[in-house]
């Protein structure tokens, strides 16, 4: 199942890529601290994400894109904190990447320079541990096998996933 709602991920993931060159097409929520959140039509309804960008990448020269990661509401599709990450590096064909916050690991699979939770129903224990954690970390597998890692701050998380679930 989570795989069949990659491509809708990855309209979401697209809209809030184009969001700096293309602001009118979301309406801003609200900027909290590091994250910020988002609300767009897509067609078949309101979808609202939160997203953040990496505080540091590991080793810096891998990551040659932009890179986020966003927590993601589709209420038409019954889908509530959808993780997913942009890399900024295309990860290793059939390789795996895993998020890290406070002492919990979550497996990720990727695509291209997109990686999404393995397990869909782990969305609501990833979700809760952002929000009561302070650094998220991804570790994936650049396309040329270099390890990268990633962090990113969780200062506003909370936040941010409560003005999405309000508009959500």
């Amino acid at each position: 199942m989570i795989r069949s709602s990659a491509l809708a991920a990855a309209f979401a993931v697209a809209l809030a890529t184009i969001l700096p060159v293309q602001a009118q097409s979301a309406r801003v929520l609200g900027d909290f601290r590091d994250w910020s959140s988002y609300a767009a039509d897509d067609g078949t309804g309101t979808i609202c994400f939160a997203m953040t960008r990496p505080k540091s990448s590991e080793p810096a020269a891998e990551v040659t894109g932009e890179a986020y990661v966003y927590v993601t509401n589709r209420p038409a599709e019954d889908v509530v904190t959808e993780f997913n990450v942009v890399a900024g590096y295309t990860f290793q064909t059939g390789s795996t990447a895993s998020v890290a916050v406070g002492g919990q690991s979550f497996p990720l699979f990727t695509q291209g320079d997109a990686a999404w939770l393995d397990d869909s129903a782990q969305a609501a224990n990833l979700a809760a541990a952002i929000r009561a954690g302070s650094t998220l970390v991804v570790t994936g597998t650049a396309a040329n096998g270099n390890q990268v890692t990633q962090s990113y701050s969780l200062s506003g998380a909370t936040a941010a996933q409560q003005a999405i679930g309000a508009e959500c």
